[in-house]
């Protein structure tokens, strides 16, 4: 791809940005791990008048199911819950086949104006229970509670973080030609309590969220040309911080919070740029006649991974900072970009172009080992969650742009859709 296949690359992105504003997003394990593991959630007890305000043990089940890795028991197949973990009794459960159980209860506090959680996990083979917690979660925040749940139990029982408390931002369009909106929207990790951050006639695109989880970055089109704004999720305060002659685009947070690295085509070729957010200094990384774009950070701070034509067509490079020199990573596709850096940076995850169609590859940094991770034949933007487990990305389905995620070995796919419209360029939140 010539360099000005490589302009398309990123800035045709604006062709995919969809998603209608405030619209709850649908998701679906489309595959699973085989063997997947039997699990009971049991209805938690409520110990005020009239109904809880969540049904924490329903959305519990749902994020479990949702991760790929187990299967959640029907309801009615269940047993009687016991009223406290003393009343446990293995034989039980394991009759239903269950091989974990999670059992709780919510206490309302009136006076601090929030819910007690207690809840318990049992290994049902091993005849043991692996923890008990208590967790209070203000009215108003019981979803975010009950995914707080989830991550406890997801790590009681496989030892890895779970990441259900996550948030995702994605971009949205609503409406045809003139009419076309587009939005920037942040949601729960199963797709609930979307909320509009911001609203344009023109596009937006690469939202990137703050090492806090408190702001975003992402690239908006309002002023007729690419720049970079800065938002704060809560308040909605917002700042523009570049808007440079020529191209805006890809900006990402340092890991430290206290850097933007971004593309800029301020001296005519695009090229990644540091941008100090506290006094506003530029300095350019590298300076080539190539094209640089859509850098990503080492959870360290200390390489950037970026898309560069350097070598003829788009790749992936690497970059010890500061003052390195660029060493080129992916070389089995056509053409390789939109790279994103896994939690722990042992790999890499990518845009794979090759067979007619873009999918994701995994690039593992040590063994150099590359596997495809989706079967798609638009899959982009690329976003690892934050504790590694899954990668959340753009697709299409049946022509319409819907967001997709797969697990870091390829195992466990899932699909997120609104009912109407499209969704695009996802980001996973930190935790």
């Amino acid at each position: 791809m010539k360099r000005r296949g490589l302009q398309i690359w990123f800035l045709g992105v604006l062709m995919l940005l969809a998603g209608p504003a405030a619209a709850v997003l649908e998701v679906t394990v489309t595959e699973g791990v085989t063997g997947a593991i039997p699990v009971a959630v049991a209805p938690f007890a409520w110990d005020g008048a009239g109904s809880p305000p969540e049904d924490v043990a329903q959305i519990v089940g749902a994020n479990l199911a949702r991760s790929g890795l187990f299967e959640v028991l029907s309801r009615q197949a269940l047993p009687e819950a016991p009223e406290s973990p003393d009343g446990f009794l293995a034989e039980s459960w394991a009759a239903v086949g269950a091989e974990y159980l999670v059992i709780g209860r919510q206490r309302p506090e009136p006076e601090q104006e929030q819910v007690l959680i207690e809840f318990h996990v049992f290994d049902v083979l091993a005849n043991q229970r692996l923890g008990g917690f208590r967790i209070p979660v203000p009215l108003d925040m019981m979803r975010r509670g009950a995914h707080r749940v989830s991550d406890i139990v997801y790590e009681e029982i496989t030892g890895d973080k779970g990441a259900f408390s996550a948030r995702i931002a994605y971009v949205g369009v609503a409406g045809e030609g003139d009419r076309r909106r587009f939005t920037l929207e942040v949601a729960d990790s199963d797709g609930a309590n979307p909320r509009t951050l911001f609203r344009s006639s023109a596009p937006l695109m690469s939202p990137d969220w703050s090492p806090d989880g408190r702001e975003l970055v992402y690239v908006s089109f309002e002023n007729r040309r690419s720049e970079v704004f800065r938002q704060n999720v809560e308040t909605g305060a917002r700042q523009r911080i570049a808007a440079f002659q020529g191209i805006n685009s890809a900006p990402v947070w340092s890991p430290d919070g206290r850097r933007i690295a971004l593309t800029l085509s301020r001296d005519g070729t695009a090229n990644i740029y540091m941008l100090e957010l506290d006094s506003g200094e530029l300095t350019p990384v590298v300076r080539s006649n190539a094209i640089d774009t859509e850098p990503a950070w080492s959870p360290d701070g200390d390489t950037l991974y970026f898309t560069s034509d350097r070598a003829g067509s788009p790749q992936v490079y690497q970059l010890q900072l500061p003052g390195g020199t660029p060493r080129r990573l992916t070389f089995e596709a056509t053409s390789a970009g939109a790279p994103t850096v896994s939690p722990d940076g042992k790999s890499l995850v990518y845009v794979h172009a090759g067979d007619g169609g873009l999918r994701l590859a995994r690039l593992d940094l040590e063994s150099r080992r590359v596997t495809l991770l989706t079967r798609g034949r638009y899959d982009k933007s690329p976003s690892f969650a934050p504790n590694g487990s899954m990668v959340i990305y753009s697709t299409t389905d049946r022509g319409r742009g819907i967001l997709g995620s797969v697990s870091r070995d390829g195992q466990v796919h899932q699909r997120l859709a609104a009912r109407s419209g499209e969704v695009r360029e996802p980001a996973w939140s930190p935790l």
